[in-house]
């Protein structure tokens, strides 16, 4: 019975081993990140935007999030204080001040940028966070550990956390509508924004309108098209009549905010997987030692 129970022991632990060794390869793989010329994106215009917070409800609603009634969203006690995307909220809208007209403040609406090159997906070491070909950065809840790299890589600070689910917390962000956009449709927010403020088409195009519209209005909007090369560019486009820091926007340089981040985590990630698949060889070896001395002693 002992040599039958070694053996099945021996099995599992090779198995195990294999296993692991197993994982290396695939984090060493790499997540997806498509970049295609084609990727589609959302030119927002500050100048447009009036606070109505339909784009809220209508995201909430989407997504499954406590949304409440329509009716709510007229409450504008909510802009006394800058608010910032949570796990019940994947998008919010906040005012500033228009000092060319008071009566109409900026309406900054502020969710995930889906960066072409995701700071997010560098720092995940489990290969949870993707760039999509349309240009969204998705996850995956089932390959996601809740290490939350993805909070702190983040240049605009947009990932949150359910801390209130402890054992099935899960990261939140904006997915820019991934599958619902995959079944033809716009994404909510913008399909609900009653003033047009919110432009859905390829991002290469959006560029071009939103140049178009500084060119043709020099009076309305600053000339910077926020989004076009921050961090290398994002899926998310902005049009102001201020200056972005004004509304709160990150100053960022032009370089992708990955960098040394992505070797070294993916690396210690690759590397740390091995030994342990080495430990359990090592901890048969003693097994099958300890077995064989106490196999002698009943002899």
């Amino acid at each position: 019975m002992a040599n039958l129970d070694r053996r099945t022991f021996i099995k599992q632990t090779l198995a195990l081993g294999t296993g692991l060794a197993g994982l290396s390869t695939d984090a060493e793989a790499g997540p997806k990140h498509e970049l295609s010329p084609d990727r589609m994106g959302v030119l927002v215009d500050t100048t447009a935007c009036i606070g109505c917070r339909n784009c809220e409800w209508a995201c909430a609603t989407a997504h499954d999030l406590p949304a409440g009634p329509l009716e709510s969203y007229e409450d504008k006690g909510v802009f006394q204080a800058p608010r910032r995307p949570d796990d019940k909220a994947l998008t919010v809208v906040n005012l500033c001040e228009n000092a060319k007209s008071p009566a109409t403040p900026y309406g900054v609406k502020v969710q995930c940028m889906h960066c072409d090159h995701p700071a997010c997906l560098s720092a995940c070491i489990v290969g949870a966070i993707s760039k999509q070909e349309d240009g969204s950065v998705v996850w995956d809840t089932g390959k996601c550990i809740g290490c939350r790299y993805c909070m702190i890589a983040c240049p605009f600070q947009i990932p949150a956390f359910e801390y209130g689910k402890a054992l099935q917390g899960r990261i939140m962000k904006c997915d820019f509508c991934h599958e619902r956009r995959a079944d033809g449709g716009l994404p909510a927010c913008v399909a609900r924004c009653p003033v047009e403020a919110l432009t859905y088409g390829r991002r290469e195009d959006l560029v071009r309108v939103a140049k178009d519209r500084v060119k043709r209005a020099p009076e309305r909007y600053v000339s910077h098209v926020y989004g076009e090369l921050e961090v290398g560019g994002t899926s998310w486009l902005y049009l102001a009549g201020r200056d972005f820091t004004d509304l709160k926007f990150p100053k960022l340089g032009k370089n992708p905010a990955p960098g040394v981040s992505e070797s070294i985590q993916h690396g210690i990630f690759a590397y740390f997987v091995p030994p342990v698949a080495l430990y359990s060889l090592l901890g048969l070896l003693m097994w099958v030692s300890k077995h064989r001395h106490d196999d002698g002693e009943d002899r």
